[in-house]
């Protein structure tokens, strides 16, 4: 009898240690956000790509699930993402990580570019001018004796602002703005031959739209043909 009692206690005992496994290895079902579309590497993430699904998720397994879809959006996917992946955080970035070459691609409509400009202070509006800010330029040209300034751009939208940072210093170095590329021509002759000043533009007075469209006049840049003294006497009679 004793080893009939010792043998069905050891069969409970297996049973029960066998159980506990088991239920440890289910682990809990969570909500967690995954694609509903390819996701291409560098380009931050619309909401609308984004889904819901309830999956099993292993006891004590690190936190590397996304729950909610507004935690996800305007993220960068560091590598394409196939649909129907469950998205981690190994997966994703902030757009203001720095992370080299898989960093966000800039805000830059078909058929613009971008260009930077050099600024100050006293230049760019003792450095309120931010990202996503629009900025006029006006040009100061000095010939034949003569001085002259005009607004040269209007609209310019600003996504970046470098800041030099040594030693304490903020004050912004330069501007990244988006023109076509026969503006960046145009910028480009008067940084070399004129002095160059900005405005900074009223929120209220924005573009209605920053969706832009291909200018007709600069479609791609393949339409820039260059500029010359000439070419800017003519489109700035006043400055030259």
């Amino acid at each position: 009898m004793l080893g009939i009692v010792l043998a069905l206690l050891v069969i409970v005992a297996f049973v029960l240690v066998a159980l506990t496994a088991q239920t440890a290895g289910t682990g809990n079902t969570k909500n967690v956000v995954y694609t509903t579309r390819d996701l291409q590497a560098r380009i931050p993430i619309d909401p609308s790509w984004l889904g819901m699904e309830t999956v099993t998720v292993p006891r004590n397994y690190p936190g590397v699930y996304f729950t909610k879809i507004s935690d996800v959006a305007g993220m960068v996917p560091l590598v394409g993402i196939q649909t129907g992946q469950v998205l981690t955080s190994n997966d994703v970035a902030k757009p203001s990580q720095e992370l080299g070459a898989q960093s966000a691609f800039l805000p830059i409509p078909e058929g613009y570019v971008a260009v930077t400009i050099p600024t100050s202070e006293q230049q760019g509006v003792a450095d309120y001018v931010q990202p996503d800010d629009y900025i006029s330029v006006i040009a100061t040209v000095q010939t034949a004796g003569k001085v002259a300034s005009k607004t040269i751009f209007t609209n310019l939208h600003v996504i970046k602002v470098g800041m030099a940072g040594a030693g304490g210093n903020n004050t912004a170095t330069s501007l990244t703005v988006v023109v076509t590329e026969c503006q960046a021509e145009v910028i480009t002759f008067f940084l070399g031959y004129a002095a160059l000043k900005y405005t900074l533009e009223s929120y209220k007075d924005y573009l209605s739209s920053t969706a832009l469209s291909p200018d007709p006049a600069c479609p791609n840049v393949n339409s820039a043909t260059g500029v010359t003294v000439e070419k800017m006497r003519a489109a700035y009679p006043t400055l030259f």
